[in-house]
């Protein structure tokens, strides 16, 4: 994760966690009013109550706020759940478990219409997911780590959007469990 788009828990200076709480509840407030294309860095920073200079020592540009404040919903989302994976094992149910949540969360926030850019929010935070447990677990030899976890997140996310736009869909737990089960071939089948 570069430093534009660490997530408030990448540190424990409290002034930091402050200053990028109140960046990203500022932008979580303008989505409520305006489409995020519309929205500038001064209107956040304004917004904020910090200067434009403090918002650029956070993030390096609106897209990167955007996915960090994307990525801590996410995680908290996993959080709430109780959802907890230190190896493998259930990370991919998990983390598509978190996807459902989220669009039927960020569907049902006060954001008019679609001004939230989902691809563009969640996508990232799901492909620095599988890279994390890629790297840290030592892919094949040869496997392009990026571009596998790059497949894979798009597969979690078509398939989440695909079951939140369903009616009468199953419960996110069921689809979590079809999601892991398609998915995981593309992580067992990499090219070596």
């Amino acid at each position: 994760m570069t430093p534009e788009t660490q997530s408030a828990g990448d540190t424990t200076d409290p002034r930091i966690l402050r200053s990028r709480r109140m960046l990203m509840d500022a932008l979580a407030n303008l989505l409520t009013k305006k489409e995020f294309e519309q929205i500038s860095v001064q209107e956040i920073a304004d917004e904020a109550t910090l200067n434009r200079a403090t918002f650029y020592l956070h993030y390096q540009d609106k897209a990167a706020l955007l996915q960090a404040m994307t990525e801590t919903r996410f995680r908290g989302l996993i959080d709430r759940r109780g959802i907890s994976f230190t190896n493998c094992e259930g990370a991919l149910r998990a983390i598509a478990l978190g996807v459902c949540d989220y669009l039927t969360e960020v569907t049902n926030c006060p954001v008019k219409g679609a001004l939230l850019p989902l691809e563009g929010s969640i996508i990232p935070v799901i492909e620095g997911m599988f890279k994390e447990g890629l790297e840290r677990h030592g892919p094949a030899p040869g496997v392009d780590v990026a571009l596998l976890a790059t497949t894979a997140a798009w597969a979690v996310f078509g398939a989440a959007r695909l079951w939140f736009q369903t009616p009468g869909r199953t419960p996110a737990e069921e689809m979590a469990a079809k999601i892991e089960a398609m998915v995981t071939p593309l992580f067992l089948g990499a090219p070596q």
